[in-house]
């Protein structure tokens, strides 16, 4: 099955935070917080596409409050993210049982050896550039933009040209 006939059936996209919603870079202040460096494009990209009805959910080894405020700013809703997660998979199935899902109309973006699990089971699994070599291995698709760079946003827009929704979400840009 291409790429474009499993991004069809994609009902919820689940999204790994370092090094695919962000470069991998971690700022770590003196006093211990964390700062993490999201692009707007990908905003955009992922609000347009919830517009379409698509489940979002973070699934993320590190735990950071600004995770939260940027799901808040998305509208992925608190009970879909999963921080300071060791078995990724364990996360993701709880996701996909909560929403009644199938493995198969769910897709899930990482970079690193931790996310193939869930990359492995989904029925669209998706990574980055950079990412690890076995990570790229078994991906059913590598974006051509860089973590943290747009590649959420080329994601977001592979789903809704899928389904027929792109479209209809630019048509608001250009009356």
């Amino acid at each position: 099955m291409n790429v474009e006939e499993r991004a069809k059936r994609i009902k919820l996209i689940v999204f790994d935070i370092d090094g695919v919603m962000t470069n991998g870079g971690l700022m770590l202040g003196d006093d211990g917080l964390e700062s993490k460096v999201f692009h707007s494009q990908d905003g955009l990209g992922l609000k347009l596409l919830k517009n379409t009805g698509i489940q979002m959910g973070i699934v993320t080894g590190r735990t950071s409050q600004v995770v939260m405020k940027r799901a808040a700013n998305i509208g992925i809703k608190p009970e879909y993210i999963y921080q300071g997660v060791e078995d990724k998979l364990e996360a993701f199935d709880d996701l996909i049982k909560k929403l009644n899902l199938s493995y198969e109309t769910s897709a899930f973006m990482g970079d690193d050896v931790i996310d193939l699990p869930p990359m492995r089971r989904a029925g669209l699994g998706v990574t980055v550039p950079h990412a690890m070599p076995l990570v790229k291995e078994h991906a059913h698709y590598i974006t051509t933009r860089e973590a943290g760079f747009g590649a959420v946003r080329e994601l977001c827009e592979l789903i809704m040209k899928a389904q027929g929704t792109f479209d209809g979400q630019m048509a608001k840009f250009l009356k």
